[in-house]
């Protein structure tokens, strides 16, 4: 049965950017599933074949290095797992190599720190790279996190490659992304639940449907399904269509792309936003906070204004000029991001002055916006508003 919605997204959908999660990839007790990697390998070659670029977020590389190492259980401390990251990480990229080489498709290793990613420089790089990977050699770009050296996430057991995959999705400004997990999808409850049902789409990803996937009684997400609505929220802000399928689940992707009802859909909120302000607003760390009055927020979320230091309440953090800062409102809850003309101990001294007040203040006045409305994205509201 083909969906209209889904069969539309899946036509306009000229890049897709595909996560494929570890339990998807490993066998039990760790080590490569070679046959489900070659599948993957083939179904990824079925969707190049009609005209479709694909960038591939895959984990696996502690997995893969158990299995190459004889470890029957995965290390905890940083030390060792980033050992057997390295092991692991030649053999993933091995492996899709030489599944993809039968279709006559490369593979094309990729690595990347949140450190890369919140660099300008290095973020273009990287947008370019896997981009004339894709459209000029026709290669598939492995990407993923670089776990030799990224040390909070090899101590996370869930939800880092997601990130990524919703990060390399903006990125790239793919306008859909699927996340394969072990799951088929977001369930209605309990999964093991029999009258739990996979939900087919989610128009707005709110607090009900974050409360699905939380154990009411501890607060404990389960199975890695928070992190991949919270990766959903990232790229759907940014334009994009999330589907949440499993990876086990055969042809999958050729489903997808066919519009079949596999797996949650979770819909684009608004139109595509532009690769500069999804950097400013949904990749870049924070480095800190401005608090506003409300008719300063107002100002910036409904009106489209730049941003003034007269309705700054506070600074939050520290912060240099150019630095990507959180707009928050009086009660401290973020509606926007941009880069900041001052730095925080200039915004502390000149918080709540008019801009003809400032050059008395410091000296002089390089700009007359805290923060200019080309240089921030709205990130709540309606996509109209951003």
């Amino acid at each position: 049965m083909i969906d209209l919605v889904r069969q539309e997204i899946a036509t306009s959908a000229s890049t897709i950017v595909v996560k494929v999660g570890t339990r998807v990839l490993t066998k039990e007790g760790g080590g490569l599933d070679q046959d489900r990697i070659a599948h993957l390998a083939e179904e990824i070659h079925q969707v190049l074949q009609t005209g479709r670029k694909v960038a591939l977020v895959s984990s696996g590389a502690v997995g893969a290095g158990m299995g190459r190492l004889g470890l029957a259980k995965r290390p905890t401390d940083v030390s060792h797992l980033q050992a057997v990251a390295a092991v692991g990480q030649s053999l993933l990229v091995e492996a899709y190599e030489r599944s993809l080489r039968a279709f006559g498709v490369h593979a094309a290793q990729i690595l990347l720190t949140a450190d890369d990613l919140d660099n300008r420089t290095s973020y273009l790089n990287a947008r370019n790279t896997i981009l004339t990977l894709m459209v000029e050699y026709n290669a598939v770009p492995i990407i993923n996190e670089n776990d030799t050296v990224s040390v909070e996430e090899l101590q996370t057991t869930f939800g880092d490659n997601d990130r990524l995959a919703a990060i390399v999705t903006n990125l790239i400004q793919a306008p859909l992304l699927v996340l394969l997990s072990d799951v088929e999808g977001l369930y209605s409850g309990d999964p093991s639940d029999p009258a739990s049902s996979v939900i087919p789409t989610v128009e707005r990803l709110d607090d009900a449907i974050f409360e699905l996937v939380r154990d009411r009684a501890t607060g404990v997400s389960k199975g890695g399904m928070a992190s991949k609505l919270h990766a959903a929220r990232q790229a759907t802000t940014g334009g994009g269509s999330v589907i949440i399928a499993s990876g086990r689940t055969p042809g999958v992707l050729a489903r997808i792309i066919a519009g079949e009802p596999v797996g949650t859909l979770v819909l684009a909120q608004g139109q595509l936003i532009g690769a500069r302000k999804r950097w400013i607003g949904l990749t870049a760390q924070c480095r800190g906070q401005l608090v506003l009055d409300d008719g300063a927020r107002r100002a910036v979320e409904r009106q489209g204004r730049s941003l003034l230091a007269a309705g700054i309440l506070k600074a939050v953090g520290r912060f240099n000029k150019g630095d990507v800062v959180a707009l928050c409102d009086a009660a401290g809850k973020e509606f926007a991001r941009g880069l900041t003309n001052y730095s925080s101990d200039d915004v502390l001294r000149i918080r709540g002055l008019k801009t003809a007040e400032i050059a008395g203040t410091l000296g002089h006045c390089p700009y007359d916006e805290v923060v200019h409305r080309n240089n921030l994205m709205v990130t709540s509201g309606s996509p109209s508003e951003k």
